[in-house]
Formats: structure tokens, C-alpha cells, sequence
């Protein structure tokens, strides 16, 4: 009976985690979705302002910016880490984190982070990596606003010679099942490079080359920096519907294995109490 006991109060914890993965599987489904659309909306922009500033940087004149070139002697790195707000999402956190340990061991110049996420205060705290500020209020669907947030704060830190260059690293969405470690430098912006025959010389700029320039390259490092964030957030919703409907499933099967156990003790119960009745009917007929 205290078998039986413990397997139903096993069975009602595990039905009650089910519960709790299957609500987080269709809140990760429902993020996913909207930031899904709002990163596949953001691609081709983020693509037309790389082509503009190569258009704007492939001709034969010399454009001095603040944002392009790289400077003469690199003294300090900064990474921008991101990384979830919270764990449940299978390996996503811990292989992004595994990647910057590895781009920070191959660092021969002094480094900082940046980390976008609340996750892994403790873990980033033990591997004693250099945090210069952490961004905890990253929404789980980001705005744009809060893409330029960050992105005027990367800027204030080249412009301020804190850094002398920015990287990004996050986990690149590749569809539903996958996600990939990735790198993509920010700044310097890296021009220069069309596929077009013309330059920009064929283009007449109003008021100038150099002011159009500016505002592109502006408009570039924002858009960049906000379609990472998209790209990051939409990878730890499809990773953490992944490992919750993976947890679901588990919990169906366990509970099945577990009603299996329930229905073999009961059948044991109820064979032992027959053969105690028969046991005792013989026992009476014997004494008549």
C-alpha cells in the first residue's frame, strides 16, 4: 500500500511538472514567433545599410569618419556578450559562453565585456571575466529603442578611446533546431567592399559625401547591434521551446512508465489479498 502511495504522489509531481514545461513551451512559441518576424523584417534593412555604406566607402575618394579605419595601435577589445535572461533553454547560454572563452583565450590585446542578459552573473563571475557593464533590462521581445540604447553606449565607449574595437557575439539564428556561435566585428565598420561596377561617383550626395556618410554610418552600427539582439533573442526562444517540448515529452513517457509500476502493484495487492482469502477459507474448512 505505501507502494502504491508513492508511485500516485510520484505520478501527480511529474503530471505537475508537465503542466509547467507545456506552459513554457507555448510562451516560448508565442516569443518566438514575434521576434521571429520582427528579425526576418530587420535582415534586409540591415543588409541595404551594409551596401549603402559600401557604395558611400567603394569610391576613389578618401572619407575621413570617426567610425571607420582601424586605429593605428589596438590597445583594448571590447566584446559585446549576448546571452539569455534565464536558463531552461538546453545548451544556448552555456555554448555562447564556451565560444567567448574561447575568442578571450585567443585575445592578445586587453579585453572587456559587455553582457546583454541577466543569465550567468555566477558563472561569468567564476571564469573571472573582465564585465564592463551588464544590460539587464533587455526585454524578451526587443525594441528598437533598446537596440539603440546599447548601440550609442558601444559607440560612447570607441569615441571615448575606452575601446578600440567592438565585437559582437551571440548565438546566430540558423532555424527552429539550431543556433550557431558567432562573431561579427562593429566598429571600426568595415567599407569598401561592392559588388557593384559603379562607385560612389555615380551618386550626387545633398548637402555632402561626408555628412551622408555620418548619418549611414550611424544608422548602420544602430540597425547592426539591434538585428544581433533580434538574431540572439530569437535563438534562446526556439532553443528553450525546444528543451521544453523535449521535457514534455519525457514527463508523458515517465508518467506512463509510472502507471505501469501503479497497475503491477495494484495487481499484487489484489493477488495477495485473494490468495489471504483463500488462505483463510481453506484454514476454516479444515477446522469443520
Amino acid at each position: 500500500m505505501a507502494t502504491m502511495r508513492a508511485i500516485r504522489s510520484r505520478i501527480k509531481t511529474v503530471s505537475n511538472t508537465q503542466q509547467i514545461t507545456k506552459a513554457m513551451k507555448m510562451v516560448s512559441v508565442s516569443k518566438l514567433r514575434r521576434t521571429q518576424a520582427a528579425m526576418t523584417a530587420m535582415r534586409p534593412f540591415t543588409e541595404k545599410s551594409r551596401d549603402i555604406l559600401n557604395t558611400l566607402t567603394s569610391g576613389g575618394g578618401e572619407y575621413q569618419n570617426r567610425f571607420l579605419g582601424q586605429r593605428e595601435e589596438i590597445k583594448t577589445v571590447c566584446y559585446v556578450l549576448f546571452v539569455g535572461n534565464r536558463g531552461l533553454c538546453g545548451a544556448y547560454n552555456s555554448s555562447i559562453m564556451r565560444y567567448m572563452a574561447e575568442l578571450a583565450s585567443k585575445e592578445e590585446h586587453e579585453y572587456f565585456v559587455v553582457v546583454l542578459g541577466r543569465w550567468g552573473r555566477d558563472v561569468i563571475r567564476r571564469v573571472n571575466m573582465p564585465v564592463e557593464r551588464t544590460f539587464t533590462d533587455i526585454s524578451d521581445t526587443p525594441s528598437a529603442e533598446q537596440g539603440t540604447e546599447v548601440a550609442e553606449y558601444l559607440k560612447s565607449l570607441y569615441l571615448s578611446g575606452r575601446a578600440d574595437k567592438v565585437v559582437l557575439v551571440y548565438q546566430k539564428f540558423k532555424n527552429a533546431l539550431s543556433q550557431e556561435p558567432y562573431s561579427a566585428l562593429l566598429i571600426p565598420a568595415e567599407g569598401g567592399i561592392s559588388d557593384k561596377d559603379s562607385g560612389a561617383s555615380d551618386y550626387i550626395f545633398e548637402p555632402d559625401q561626408a555628412s551622408v556618410l555620418e548619418n549611414v554610418l550611424q544608422l548602420y552600427i544602430n540597425s547592426t547591434v539591434y538585428s544581433a539582439m533580434l538574431e540572439a533573442k530569437t535563438g534562446e526562444h526556439s532553443s528553450r521551446m525546444t528543451a521544453m517540448t523535449s521535457a514534455s515529452d519525457n514527463t508523458e513517457e515517465l508518467i506512463g512508465e509510472l502507471n505501469l509500476k501503479l497497475n503491477r502493484a495494484r495487481q499484487a495487492q489484489i493477488t495477495t489479498e485473494i490468495s489471504e482469502i483463500v488462505g483463510g477459507a481453506s484454514a476454516l474448512k479444515k477446522k469443520k
